[in-house]
């Protein structure tokens, strides 16, 4: 299926105490990659919903490998696993900039 890469650059806002990138911002970021690979293939969610339709999220998972740090510049990998007749699943990856290092891995099901 089809696949997306979006680049970002982490902000202060995104990070913890520690330094780190505090982890709901992951799953922001999955939302990031979801909306730009649905704009790829012309379906905008103003769009959907005004047509009645919605996606609303009913499962994230994020696995946590590696954490990101403030200005680090990282790319959202997207694609669509599968389509059924009420369902979707989203797949991410989030790599940092030269896809040298995996930082998380995780899916969104939308219902």
């Amino acid at each position: 299926m089809k696949k997306n890469v979006s680049k970002i650059r982490v902000i202060y806002a995104d990070t913890d105490a520690m330094g780190i990138v505090y982890h709901t911002n992951y799953i922001k970021w999955f939302e990031i990659g979801r909306t730009e690979l649905l704009r790829d293939m012309g379906i905008y969610y103003a769009v959907f919903e005004s047509r009645g339709y919605n996606l609303p999220l009913t499962k994230a998972y994020c696995h946590y490998l590696l954490p990101a740090r403030y200005d680090q510049v990282l790319l959202i990998e997207t694609e669509i696993e599968y389509v059924k007749r009420a369902s979707i699943k989203f797949n991410c990856v989030i790599w940092d900039e030269k896809q040298e290092k995996k930082l998380v891995e995780g899916y969104t099901i939308h219902a």
